[in-house]
């Protein structure tokens, strides 16, 4: 049999200040009934002690290696996802890997945005599957906070900040990922941040500026409810299988009416749907890794099948179907 991976632990870390929506209605035209009723967020964490992207992903890596007898050391490779890097460079992922002391490591990042939980454990996978490497840690991070126009009541609101970490190791039984499909739709307008412009002449004037996160709320809603069910429901088709053969899905955690509309479309009640939007709201790439563990720390997975779909700016989405 091929040679797989396999999860032998997962942790999450949030930062410890909590942001109600009448926080958020206290400096912005909103409020608590408007957030909820359009999004189901009740509450977000917001990173207010200094904490960068680097320092969410550090402390959810030691939580799940703390969980393994792996040490910093053992581990061969570090995948960061993150649309909120601490800077361009160095990467996070070579942060984190500081952080840890892991000096048998090399690290990247990966940016796909929402999505990239799903395309850092795909990429991780396919390094095990090579027979080079024994295990990896996959980390999605995100200080979202950073980048938001807090005058932008139709973004600021969805977001939070958090991370969650995966450890792989090989297994020769031919692992959980059973199957995958990734896709990309180049559009820089519907969702974008970070931009920095070009410049147009030489002068002492000069100096990079970054603009704030902004995405078309109703455009995004739109695309998501007309491409992902369709997308779910073809991936599943295409492994003889139906969402009814799927115990638990994990998908982005954009907006909770975004999910709704999603398990109404395929048919599937809410509760095979995790969710944690409603406590941190829209974590970005980390969404899909908390509900994760999340769900591997409340229920045995052995013998489940978890779908787990990320759908995000650039626009990228894409599916993998574990099976424990």
């Amino acid at each position: 049999m091929t040679q797989g991976t396999k999860i032998i632990a997962s942790a999450h870390y949030v930062p410890s200040d909590i942001i109600t929506n009448d926080d958020l209605a206290a400096i912005m035209d909103t409020n608590d009934a408007w957030i909820q009723a359009h999004t189901g967020i009740k509450e977000r964490r917001i990173s207010l002690q200094g904490e960068n992207t680097s320092d969410l992903a550090t402390q959810a890596a030691r939580m799940a290696l703390s969980q393994t007898d792996l040490k910093p050391e053992d581990i061969e490779l570090i995948i960061v996802t993150t649309f909120t890097p601490d800077g361009l460079a160095p990467s996070t992922a070579a942060l984190v890997q500081r952080n840890l002391k892991a000096e048998g490591a090399w690290a990247y990042d990966i940016s796909t945005a929402c999505s990239g939980f799903v395309f850092g454990m795909s990429t991780a996978d396919k390094f095990i599957r090579s027979g080079v490497y024994k295990n990896a840690l996959v980390i999605s991070a995100e200080v979202n906070s950073k980048m938001m126009d807090f005058t932008d009541r139709t973004s600021t609101v969805f977001f939070g900040d958090g991370a969650a970490a995966m450890v792989l190791v090989a297994d020769e039984e031919g692992g959980i990922l059973k199957g995958e499909e990734m896709h990309t739709i180049g559009d820089a307008e519907v969702v974008h941040s970070g931009r920095i412009q070009p410049l147009t002449e030489i002068s002492a004037e000069n100096y990079p500026k970054t603009d704030a996160f902004h995405q078309e709320g109703r455009q995004v809603f739109e695309e998501v409810v007309r491409l992902i069910p369709d997308h779910i429901v073809k991936f599943l088709g295409d492994r003889d299988l139906t969402p009814n053969d799927v115990d638990y899905f994990i998908t982005h955690q954009a907006n909770l009416r975004i999910i709704e509309a999603i398990a109404e479309a395929i048919d599937q009640p809410m509760d095979k749907f995790a969710t944690n939007i409603t406590k941190y709201g829209n974590t970005s790439s980390a969404g899909i890794g908390i509900g994760l563990d999340e769900l591997n720390k409340k229920t045995d997975l052995t013998g489940k099948r978890v779908l787990l779909t990320g759908f995000g700016a650039g626009f990228t989405y894409g599916s993998l179907l574990l099976e424990f």
